[in-house]
């Protein structure tokens, strides 16, 4: 039974915080349901047999449960008491992620029900309990193991195989309570404006009431730089412009990631605070000319990492905030300057993390799943629920800087033919759904295959050749606009053709390197270790390999940058810069000095 002191105590949502609020973490009540009969069995009405530490999913070590094998369903239950000092607000039961599919009951109604484990939700507690009152809370979280689901790296087979891990299933981040008014304020869209010099927000309200007005105060190290207000009564979604003064103006960037204070509020007819929440914003542009994706006007070579967020103890869930920041400061420590966070929606804190480090990100969703087999014409068939999901992210990580670009899916490998197929609407979907939330970041509409939508605004590969040599004719094609495509065994094509896109290669690499197996070679069981092509002989090939094949694509005029694969080993998957545990494995300072050297893409006239 878990001892442990609440886990994961720090505020779960950094750019849009309360001071009022009540972290759930800690020890909750649990037990398994594996055959999806809980309900009918009375596990809503009743005390359940085990304990789990939330919010670390109970496959973990961490959960203090540690069972890996397939959960059909889970329930979670516990007993808690509504601060006194809240009385007279609503109170709102937040999730932070909880997988797969969600239904939540308080005192026994049901209150909330979320398809989706990476995406956060909320239930409105209404009129079911009042301040100082005892409710019970009870979770049902389902995880079936067939039919499409996206599952990003979560392993279909019992077992971790190749690149897929042990399963999550439940909750995985944090649990929490707010209390709020009636009306009150809702998760603000914060859009830069560097052109103009400003900031442009959106502040999303429960409802309107006369006379009631929204109020932004910009800031900074040296105090106040602006504010600005508008009626509420009005509109639902109140806009506000922040002008930034030439004297106060300071561009976010990874030199100097600088971010301005931002105070919101909500008031009342006689001009009294009646909610209030602090955020911040940093001032950026991202932009497109020719094949350059810009940074504030100007070229910056992305020397990106792939992030897969994946712990020993916590799989999904990092044992600590620290563990997140730990691992961005790995990653520039060895010359990145960000990832894609790969096949995983992550958790909010480590984008405040990149903001505040000045760490450059592409967003992605955990889409792997959709595979059903079959026809390799029709074999991917991504749902609805895909789009909601997406959808539910880029709400929830708009407003970050740190995010440079968006990725829906990732490798959804199927033939291109002359019919379309559900994922040719799934993919489009997606693609629109993100430019319609986002008209300021550059959107890819599949990373690696296949690409669907002939106007994406990115275009890349795959391609884990470990020959420097080779790679680099396979790569020599992007200055006459014939670059590097994943095709399909037999050449048949994925993707719609190439139209001049920025073009970067989003994996590469993936260099097989196992220390404690180097020294026989015999068999090489990738049931134990796995990686890409084959295995060096030792760190000094490793060397030269990664410099070989860097070096390709740095020296590129037209390539705006690559990702490595990967940040740390994972489970069986030992082609980490760091192994699983964030331990040394590589001189790293010899990482670094290869990705420093300059990019050909820099040195060219930004004018």
């Amino acid at each position: 039974m878990p001892t442990h002191s609440a886990p994961r105590p720090e505020y779960p949502r950094p750019q849009f915080v309360r001071r009022d609020w009540l972290n759930l973490n800690g020890a909750w009540q649990f037990e398994t349901d594996r055959g999806d009969s809980g309900l009918e069995r009375g596990l809503l009405d009743r005390e359940l047999r085990d304990e789990i530490l939330v919010p670390f999913p109970p496959e973990s070590e961490l959960s203090g449960i540690g069972d890996t094998d397939f959960l059909e369903a889970v329930w979670y239950r516990r007993t808690l008491t509504l601060p006194v000092a809240w009385a007279g607000r609503r109170v709102l039961l937040h999730f932070g992620a909880v997988d797969h599919d969600t239904t939540v009951w308080v005192n026994g109604e049901e209150v909330a029900r979320h398809r989706g484990g990476f995406t956060p939700f909320t239930a409105d507690l209404g009129d079911i309990a009042g301040a100082g009152e005892e409710v019970v809370v009870t979770v049902r979280a389902r995880d079936p193991r067939s039919g499409p689901q996206a599952r990003g790296k979560q392993a279909v087979q019992y077992a971790n195989h190749d690149c897929n891990y042990t399963r999550v299933t439940g909750i995985w981040q944090t649990v929490w309570l707010e209390p709020v008014p009636h009306v009150h304020l809702r998760r603000p869209r914060i859009t830069p404006d560097l052109a103009g010099s400003a900031f442009h927000l959106e502040l999303p309200l429960s409802g309107n009431r006369p006379g009631h007005r929204v109020r932004a105060i910009l800031g900074d190290a040296d105090g106040e730089v602006c504010r600005a207000e508008a009626r509420a009564d009005l509109d639902l979604a109140p806009r506000l412009h922040l002008p930034v003064p030439d004297d106060r103006r300071r561009e976010w960037s990874p030199d100097d990631p600088h971010l301005y204070d931002l105070r919101l509020e909500l008031l009342d007819a006689t001009g009294q605070v009646v909610d209030s929440a602090e955020s911040y914003a940093g001032l950026r542009a991202v932009g497109l000319r020719g094949k350059t994706v810009l940074l504030n006007g100007r070229p910056l070579f992305q020397r990106l990492v792939l992030d897969q967020g994946w712990y020993p103890d916590g799989l999904m869930t990092a044992p600590t905030d620290e563990a997140l920041v730990r691992d961005i400061e790995l990653a520039m420590e060895a010359g990145f300057n960000g990832a894609r966070l790969h096949q995983k929606v992550f958790e909010e804190r480590f984008l405040h993390h990149a903001d505040r480090l000045g760490y450059l990100v592409w967003g992605e969703f955990g889409d792997w799943g959709c595979e059903t087999g079959g026809s390799s014409g029709d074999n991917q068939r991504p749902d609805a629920s895909y789009v909601a999901q997406w959808l539910e992210a880029l709400e929830r990580d708009y407003s970050h800087p740190s995010i440079i670009g968006w990725c829906p899916l990732n490798e959804t490998y199927q033939k291109l033919h002359d019919r379309i197929t559900q994922l040719d609407d799934v993919t489009r979907a997606m693609f629109l759904a993100t430019k319609a939330m986002d008209t300021t970041r550059p959107v890819i509409d599949a990373s690696g295959y296949a690409h669907r939508v002939a106007e994406t605004d990115v275009y890349d590969a795959h391609n884990y050749e470990q020959d420097p040599a080779a790679f680099r004719r396979l790569m020599s094609g992007l200055a006459k606009d014939t670059p590097f495509v994943n095709t399909y065994e037999n050449g048949a094509p994925y993707s719609r053709p190439y139209r001049g896109q920025p073009y970067f290669v989003s994996e590469f690499g993936g260099i097989w390197w196992d220390p404690e197996a180097a020294a026989d070679r015999s068999g090489e069981d990738r049931t134990v270790s796995w990686g890409y092509g084959e295995r060096v002989r030792d760190e000094e090939e490793f060397h030269e390999r990664f410099s070989g094949l860097t070096e390709v694509l740095l020296r590129d005029r037209d390539m705006f940058g690559y990702c490595y694969t990967q940040l740390t080993d994972v489970f069986q998957e030992l082609n980490g810069i760091y192994r699983f545990d964030r331990g040394r494995k590589l001189d790293v300072e010899r990482i670094r000095a290869a990705q420093l050297r300059p990019a050909a893409i820099e040195e060219q006239d930004p004018a």
